[in-house]
């Protein structure tokens, strides 16, 4: 008899948004016997996580059980032997080496306990099997991220009267303090999209692998294209708007574009951005 676990693991960029976490390990490890937890493990997978201490993991190597390694949606499969009760308890940490969008850099490692839970087995064969989802909140993947000096947006395109999502646009972030692109993104069908750099985009000095230097987040202003035709730009003050100075690890911004047509208007006209902004959001009120 054997076990399976499988599930996702991901983080919210906002309370509308989320991100996988590509490439971290799923760690599982039998209990610790020195503190026993009571006949109700803790099952709530909206706790934490708690970062541990590279003494703290290396503490707990002998009771591996196994682990995996998320793809690209942050889903993974782990399976292992009959070593444990069917009702013991287990404990579930994440190993961390670098951002989704750092792929080919080996940064510095981090670990996080997630949860300690019996999982909900049901046999199916010769194997029991259970189901297992976990997603960060947005302050702790915020903390995260700025740790590893890396930076995500999300939105939404839209037009501003239609309030239509615009599908296949390329969107632009520039910092506003060298006019330097940061990063792009295109949006799907629903005019969504998701951005990301590291501070290597902001700083000319190369960074130490593992260096944990804060860098303060950029002033941002946006440009959209579909395909190579410029639709809509911003002037480059428009980063130096409260909403768009110094922008969090984590960011939600959304852009309104006036429909075909409409006369151009430059630059920020006061009282439009405010009249549309959503409470929690930050928004963008533009033309083209």
């Amino acid at each position: 008899m054997c076990y399976l676990l499988i599930g996702n693991i991901s983080a919210l960029i906002s309370e509308e948004c989320t991100e996988p976490l590509v490439d971290a390990f799923l760690r599982v490890y039998l209990p610790d016997g020195r503190h026993p937890l009571g006949p109700h493990p803790q099952k709530n997978v909206f706790n934490g996580p708690g970062q541990l201490t590279a003494g703290q993991v290396e503490a707990k190597r002998d009771r591996l059980l196994a682990e995996t390694r998320l793809d690209e949606r942050g889903d993974f499969t782990l399976t292992w032997e009959q070593l444990h009760l069917f009702t013991e308890p287990l404990e579930l940490d994440i190993c961390l080496r670098h951002m989704p969008e750092q792929a080919d850099i080996r940064g510095m490692e981090s670990h996080y306990h997630l949860s300690t839970l019996a999982p909900d087995w049901k046999r199916s064969g010769l194997r029991y099997v259970a189901a297992y989802a976990y997603i960060l909140p947005a302050e702790s993947w915020s903390q995260i991220r700025a740790n590893y000096g890396t930076w995500v947006i999300a939105g939404t395109v839209r037009q501003l009267h239609s309030r239509e999502g615009q599908a296949a646009l390329k969107v632009e972030a520039y910092n506003a303090g060298n006019h330097r692109l940061l990063g792009c993104a295109r949006t799907d069908e629903k005019g969504r999209y998701q951005l990301r750099f590291s501070r290597k985009e902001l700083t000319s000095r190369l960074m130490l692998v593992g260096e944990r230097r804060q860098v303060s987040g950029p002033d941002i202003y946006f440009k959209v294209y579909r395909d190579k035709q410029l639709l809509w730009e911003e002037e480059a003050q428009v980063g130096t708007m409260p909403e768009r100075k110094s922008i969090s690890s984590c960011s939600m911004i959304n852009i309104f574009m006036q429909d075909r047509g409409s006369k151009k208007t430059s630059g920020y006209v006061p009282g439009w951005l405010s009249n549309w902004a959503v409470p929690g959001r930050k928004s963008s009120l533009v033309s083209h």
